[in-house]
């Protein structure tokens, strides 16, 4: 292992913004389910959730710009997850944190209508046939999402990917969600995105836009079932 990645590892371990259940976590209930806000954030703030958030970059940046929320920040990569933490930490950040697993496993630490939103920035777009499945916005990843969104809870994508872009507001449409807004080019066609949320870029949605790319964007709500 590099040593600056041994490194980051060492840090991480001492964040008290970083929850890591370990790479063996039982799927049954882990001790925080349903009490993120009182035990771990000490208040009553609606929590967000960034599914696949990286270096945390966007998990920061929604904390900065609404602190009255609190955020976590998912991933299971711990070398990446640093980058975030850290830097919550040197801010002083008490509205941020990270939890080290991997999304699939979501509903076994969080509780119903614990979550008030979810965001999923630029995942890995799974283009191979046999990976459908695994994209976080697949018909599976949002009957998750529904067991742990509150009613008016929503989802909302960023992604460069205009395939999975497509796939997803299909996948709207197939199980009649509410699809709130949606573009396929959020800074030339924002279609009322809110101006603060159009001011948070991660450091690789920077570089896609440099290059001419643009960003699609779709935010909704989950189907109440009857």
């Amino acid at each position: 292992m590099p040593k600056n990645k041994h490194r980051k590892f060492t840090e991480i371990n001492a964040f008290a913004n970083v929850v890591q259940p370990g790479y063996r976590f039982p799927v049954s209930d882990y001790p925080l389910k349903g009490q993120w806000g009182q035990k771990f954030f000490c208040n009553d703030n609606p929590i967000i959730l960034e599914v696949g958030c990286g270096k945390g970059e966007y998990t920061v940046g929604l904390a900065e710009a609404f602190p009255e929320y609190n955020f976590i920040g998912i991933d299971i990569k711990g070398n990446r997850l640093w980058t975030g933490a850290k830097f919550a930490l040197e801010m002083g950040m008490s509205n941020v944190g990270f939890l080290r697993i991997q999304a699939e496993h979501i509903e076994c630490f969080f509780d119903k209508e614990e979550i008030s939103g979810i965001w999923v920035t630029f995942p890995d777009p799974q283009l191979n046939k046999p990976r459908v499945k695994k994209r976080l916005t697949s018909p599976a990843f949002l009957r998750r999402y529904k067991n742990i969104l509150t009613p008016d809870g929503s989802v909302y994508l960023k992604t460069d990917n205009a395939l999975l872009y497509d796939f997803t507001l299909d996948v709207i449409r197939e199980y009649k969600h509410n699809l709130l807004v949606a573009t396929p080019d959020l800074y030339g066609q924002p279609n009322g995105v809110d101006p603060v949320i159009l001011g948070i870029k991660t450091y690789y949605e920077n570089m896609f836009l440099e290059k001419g790319e643009k960003i699609c964007f779709a935010h909704f709500r989950l189907r109440n079932e009857e």
